[in-house]
């Protein structure tokens, strides 16, 4: 994982996607950006601040977690 580099030097703009599970306030929620080898994750509120990047495969294993309420049933443990 890459961290603190500005996310309009990872993509452009247009490549940021916010999450379709962000509420409507819009105070907390995250956009990536899928790349080749990578995806760049950033806070939707400061659209040129520091982003994370990570492998595209342990962005996938992250994601399939989540889906599979992986992190609810550590955080009940």
């Amino acid at each position: 994982m890459i961290t603190g580099t500005p996310a309009l030097t990872i993509a452009p703009a247009s490549a940021w996607k916010k999450s379709s599970y962000s509420g409507a306030e819009g105070n907390a929620c995250v956009e990536a950006a899928t790349l080749a080898s990578t995806v760049g994750v950033r806070d939707s509120k400061d659209k040129q601040g520091p982003a994370l990047v990570f492998p595209r495969g342990s962005w996938s294993t992250f994601v399939a977690g989540l889906r599979d309420d992986e992190f609810q049933a550590a955080a009940r443990a």
